[in-house]
């Protein structure tokens, strides 16, 4: 029987939102499917598709538990929750005493679902699947589990008083710093291919923006008006980025570009996420100029570089979620949300030099605990595809599929 203190419109809510971030894993295969070579496409889709099989096994076996369930240290959760035991459907969540655990597991499911192929968009053409799976539980027991504890679940950085409203640090700029320690330890492909459709990557995108609204609005966990403004605070930046990084483009190369306005698009998204509740509508405009600038600068750094991150993960969400975390700590205002707080520009020096202290050290902890990751894989299995595999194509040796028959 549903507990009488639950609130079946904010259960509605949440389950929309729940299913919205889950069609955010299918865009992100679009998207970069499209980015690739035709005779690789096969490949970084089912990096984002398989999350949705392995990601949710290891969230109801141990994930959830270890992300939201008692504390050791400030760092990890316990195994309290493990195989789900000790909750119900009457079971409160710890965001509120309205809404089931059970929603908010499976909001917090999809959120860590998407979380992990972000990163593979730097590392494309090279990495085995089977090394890719190992790779996918390894930095979710070491890298996500723990950091989403911190922030989210209780742990040391939520009880400093660190505030992350959808995932600044906790997804964005840990997978960002992630990506980058990846085109580091792997090193360049050996072939490097242009994108085989511009359409997917724009039917991707599409899926990305509309389900980025369930991303933001529904870390509010209530159909109120936080929820509200992170709904409009998403949209205003969205825009902002997109237009401003079609403008850089235009500016720099001489043309206005679709890939670059949906990449501008998605930057604008991942600096808005963690500061969608906490800021004004107003401010939500500078975000999206910020992120159309600064993250686009940061694509060109990583070209002169000469980086092989091959979609742009660190410059968009390795950058883009430390911008958003710097920026909240800046806007940030009581005003907006009484669970946040006042950033610089409000009197609240210390809570801006928390925020960047937090995505500081998550960055770096991410970054090297990444590097090891894949030490331990390389030293254990193979973990690159040979030169032959690369030019030859990776869907047909790994998958024994084709994107297309002609």
């Amino acid at each position: 029987m549903l507990n009488p203190a639950f609130n079946t419109t904010d259960i509605t809510f949440i389950m929309i939102a729940t299913i919205l971030v889950m069609v955010m894993t299918p865009g992100l295969a679009f998207f970069y499917g499209g980015l690739v070579g035709r005779k690789n496409a096969i490949t970084i889709m089912m990096q984002s598709f398989v999350a949705l099989g392995v990601s949710t096994i290891m969230w109801v076996l141990v994930g959830y538990s270890l992300s939201f369930s008692g504390d050791y240290y400030g760092v990890i959760g316990n195994l309290d929750y493990a195989l789900l035991s000790n909750i119900s459907a009457s079971t409160p969540s710890p965001v509120s005493p309205a809404l089931p655990l059970y929603i908010f597991l499976a909001y917090q499911l999809m959120v860590a679902v998407i979380t992990p192929p972000l990163i593979t968009g730097a590392f494309t053409n090279r990495v085995r699947f089977k090394a890719y799976i190992v790779f996918l539980v390894l930095w979710q027991l070491l890298v996500y589990y723990p950091l989403v504890h911190m922030v989210w679940g209780g742990g040391a950085l939520m009880q400093w008083g660190v505030k992350d409203f959808g995932g600044g640090i906790v997804v964005h700029a840990i997978a960002g710093m992630s990506a980058l320690a990846s085109v580091i330890y792997l090193g360049n492909r050996k072939v490097k291919d242009l994108p085989h459709s511009i359409p997917l990557i724009a039917i991707g995108m599409t899926i990305l923006w509309f389900g980025w609204f369930g991303f933001t609005a529904g870390n509010a966990f209530a159909m109120n008006d936080v929820a509200v403004v992170a709904f409009l605070n998403t949209a205003i930046a969205g825009g902002f980025a997109a237009f401003i990084w079609m403008m850089m483009d235009w500016s720099m190369e001489g043309k206005p570009k679709l890939v670059g306005f949906l990449t501008g698009g998605l930057a604008g998204l991942v600096v808005i996420t963690p500061a969608a509740g906490y800021i004004t509508p107003g401010s939500s405009i500078l975000f999206g100029i910020f992120a159309g600038t600064i993250c686009y600068l940061a694509v060109m750094l990583k070209n002169r570089r000469k980086w092989d991150d091959a979609l742009d993960v660190w410059g968009v969400h390795g950058i883009g979620g430390f911008l958003g975390i710097t920026l909240l700590g800046v806007f940030s205002t009581l005003s907006v949300n009484n669970d946040g707080a006042n950033g610089l520009l409000y009197g609240g020096i210390e809570f801006f030099k928390k925020e960047v202290a937090a995505v500081a050290f998550a960055s770096l902890y991410a970054f090297l605990i990444t590097i090891l990751i894949f030490f331990i894989i390389d030293n254990t299995m193979s973990l690159r595809v040979s030169k032959d595999i690369e030019e030859q194509g990776l869907d047909k040796h790994l998958h024994g599929e084709k994107a297309y028959n002609k």
